[in-house]
C-alpha cells in the first residue's frame, strides 16, 4: 500500500498539536479524519473549508457510545483505519493537596481513558488488517513530574505504561505503537488549562503556584507552533520499525529524559525547582 493511500484518524484535531498533525498529513495526501467533540459547531463556523480541509467528525473521547459510533461511521466510508493519533487532552493546575478527587478523575477521563476507549475500538480493526500504527501524544511531563501539574503529569505517566505494554501485546499483529513526547509549543493548551478550585483558596501554596504557573505559561506562549511535532509523527508512521519514544522540544528540555536516566535524582529535582522558581 502506498503511504499516501492510508486512512488516518486524528483524535483531538480541532486545534493544537492534533490540528497541525491533521493539516500536515492532509497536505501530504493522506486520507485524514480529524475529531472534535464540537465538530459540528466548528465546521459550521469555518468558512470555505480553509480551516478544516480534512474531514472533521464528531467524537467525544469521554463517551463510550460516541467513540464507537464515530469510528463505525468512518469504517463505513473507508473500510479500514491505518493510523490513529491520540492527541485529545487538556491540563489542570494546582497542588496535589488542592486537587479534588473529582478534578483528578476528570483529568484522567480525557487524557488516559479517552485514549483507552479509542484503542479498544480500533485494535480489532487493525488486528484484522494485520497492520496499523497507534501514535499516542504524551509529554515530557510524562517523564518528569511537573510541580503544580501533578495530575497532568500523572495522566501522561499512565499513558507511558499503557503504551509500553500495548506495544508488546500487539506487535505480533503488525501493529506499531509509538509515543510522541512534546515539550512546550504554542497551542490552545495554555488558554484551556484549568486551575483547581482549591488552588484559588488555599494560601499555603499560592506564591509558589503562581510563580511556577507563570513560568509554564511564558514558556508555552513564547514557544513555536507545533509543526515539528507533526513532522515527527509523519516520520514515525512511515518507519517500518518506529521507536517507542520520540522526544520533540524546541529547547534543551529535549535532553531532560536522558538526564533523568543519567543523573542522581536530587540533581534533577534541584534543576526542576530552579526552572519553576521554587527555590
Amino acid at each position: 500500500m502506498n503511504d499516501k493511500d492510508r486512512v488516518v484518524l486524528i483524535v483531538g484535531a480541532s486545534s493544537g498539536i492534533g490540528y497541525h498533525c491533521a493539516m500536515h498529513l492532509h497536505n501530504l495526501g493522506y486520507h485524514v479524519y480529524g475529531t472534535s467533540r464540537r465538530a459540528d459547531q466548528l465546521v459550521a463556523r469555518a468558512s470555505g473549508g480553509e480551516r478544516y480541509p480534512f474531514r472533521l467528525i464528531q467524537l467525544d473521547v469521554n463517551d463510550d457510545a460516541s467513540v464507537a459510533a464515530s469510528i463505525d461511521n468512518l469504517l463505513q466510508d473507508e473500510s479500514r483505519i491505518d493510523v490513529v493519533v491520540n492527541s485529545a487532552g487538556y491540563g489542570i493546575a494546582g497542588a496535589v493537596e488542592d486537587t479534588s478527587i473529582e478534578e483528578a478523575k476528570q483529568q484522567f477521563e480525557t487524557n488516559f481513558f479517552g485514549v483507552l476507549r479509542v484503542c479498544r475500538i480500533v485494535l480489532p480493526v487493525m488486528r484484522e488488517q494485520r497492520y496499523g500504527y497507534i501514535v499516542n501524544i504524551g509529554s515530557i511531563a510524562g517523564i518528569l513530574g511537573i510541580p503544580f501539574q501533578s495530575m497532568y503529569s500523572a495522566s501522561k505517566f499512565a499513558l507511558e505504561g499503557l503504551s509500553e505494554a500495548l506495544r508488546m501485546e500487539v506487535a505480533p499483529f503488525g501493529i506499531r505503537v509509538v509515543l510522541i513526547q512534546p515539550g512546550n509549543y504554542r497551542t490552545d493548551f495554555t488558554a484551556s488549562r484549568v486551575t483547581t478550585a482549591g488552588a484559588r483558596d488555599n494560601v499555603a501554596y499560592q506564591d509558589k503556584f503562581k510563580r511556577a504557573l507563570h513560568v509554564m505559561e511564558q514558556d508555552e506562549m513564547n514557544a513555536p507552533e507545533p509543526e515539528a511535532v507533526a513532522r515527527v509523527v509523519e516520520r514515525a508512521i512511515t518507519a517500518k520499525s518506529p521507536r517507542l519514544r520520540y522526544v520533540v522540544d524546541p529547547t534543551v528540555a529535549r535532553l531532560a529524559p536522558m538526564l533523568k536516566r543519567m543523573l542522581p535524582y536530587p540533581l534533577v529535582e534541584y534543576a526542576l525547582k530552579r526552572v519553576f522558581k521554587l527555590t
